[in-house]
């Protein structure tokens, strides 16, 4: 098993996030990573640098004409933040969230392109509907730039904080997992995240005129403390699943992506899914160590596959638990919504003796906390 199609992909230019990156930030992770971009991706590269540097007098534009009005906005409702480990259905329950009219999220085209959506909409949206599949290629899930996107896109764009910079720069990728947690990272670095982070919120929220916000961040499993720090009365929906089965769905997702993001060649699968697999032991145990900080009403955690064998009854608790007051109201667009993800197979993952053997071997403590 190694990485899919690793010398076909390297042709598609337009799938990783890096076009939508600040030209500022480009050229700084260029410059961590000492501008080392590998031949067989120097078009990929050409395109992503091509299109930061015209998005530049956009960005440039769009902080003077709105900069200040960002700066004022109030977040007078706690966000809603979705958190658990990738591939446990963070995506599923955002896409059922974003059908409640009362609340605001990032939309794909906003995630990919933060520094200019409030100006520029009309001249760029139409760029990256272009340049996304139709469908994720990891799950079959459809994509669309008006749909809901992990904001840790945006903040990947404005600074060095996110995840995915390790998939788009695979020769630091152990240098990027720090920042998941920020346990192993300077003040500073930690500062720095909080200033971006919130000035992210505050342009959303400003977008969406004041709507509570529901974000999903898979990196900010990692960062519960620091969002309670930022967002006291934050609430949060924690959703975990089978270690075995993730692990596989982990594994593909990797295969498949990282050869889409990369500017680099990536080291041997083997010594990603190390990486992988260590990320997940530090998030989680963060996670499990912190989870006490958050208010037991400001807290629900869900079982994927509860979730997802009984979605709308799992909406109706969620909603319940944390005293969010619109399910009734949006109860008939969560079916509908559900209703049309039918047609949706699930993988089926068997769990070979070694994966068994694997997991247990570095996920046991997990295995033990949730119930496998």
């Amino acid at each position: 098993m190694d990485f899919e199609h690793i010398k076909e992909n390297s042709l598609v230019v337009t799938n990783t996030p890096l076009p939508g990156y600040t030209l500022p930030n480009f050229l700084s992770l260029l410059a961590q990573n000492k501008f080392h971009v590998n031949a067989r991706y120097v078009p990929r590269f050409i395109y992503c640098l091509a299109l930061s540097t015209i998005m530049t007098p956009f960005y440039i534009k769009e902080r003077y004409q709105f900069d200040a009005r960002i700066n004022r906005t109030s977040l007078t409702k706690p966000p809603l933040f979705i958190i658990g480990h990738w591939r446990s259905g963070t995506t599923y329950l955002h896409n059922i969230l974003a059908q409640d009219t009362t609340l605001g999220y990032f939309s794909t085209f906003q995630a990919y392109l933060p520094a200019i959506f409030l100006s520029s909409e009309a001249l760029f949206k139409p760029l990256v509907s272009a340049s996304i599949p139709e469908r994720r290629p990891m799950d079959d899930v459809l994509m669309n730039a008006d749909f809901p996107q992990e904001d840790q896109y945006a903040i990947g764009a404005f600074s060095p904080y996110s995840y995915y910079h390790g998939w788009c720069f695979p020769q630091r990728m152990e240098y990027y997992n720090n920042y998941v947690c920020m346990d192993q990272v300077s003040q500073r670095s930690i500062d720095e995240w909080k200033k971006i982070y919130l000035y992210l919120i505050k342009k959303i929220t400003l977008q969406h005129k004041g709507k509570q916000l529901v974000l999903k961040n898979q990196d900010n499993t990692g960062k519960v403390k620091l969002l309670l720090e930022l967002f006291p009365d934050a609430k949060f929906i924690f959703l975990y699943r089978n270690p075995y089965t993730l692990y596989q769905s982990m594994m593909k997702f990797i295969r498949i992506t990282i050869p889409r993001f990369c500017i680099q060649n990536p080291p041997k699968l083997e010594s990603v899914e190390k990486s992988m697999m260590d990320l997940y032991t530090r998030v989680i145990q963060k996670y499990l160590k912190e989870r006490h900080e958050i208010p037991l009403d400001n807290l629900i955690e869900v079982r994927y596959e509860d979730f997802i064998a009984q979605p709308l009854t799992q909406m109706k608790a969620i909603y319940t638990h944390l005293h969010l007051d619109s399910f009734t109201q949006a109860q008939s667009r969560f079916q509908d919504y559900i209703s049309s993800q039918k047609t949706i197979k699930l993988t089926q993952y068997p769990v070979s003796k070694t994966v068994k053997s694997k997991v247990e071997k570095a996920w046991g403590f997990a295995i033990k906390e949730f119930g496998y």
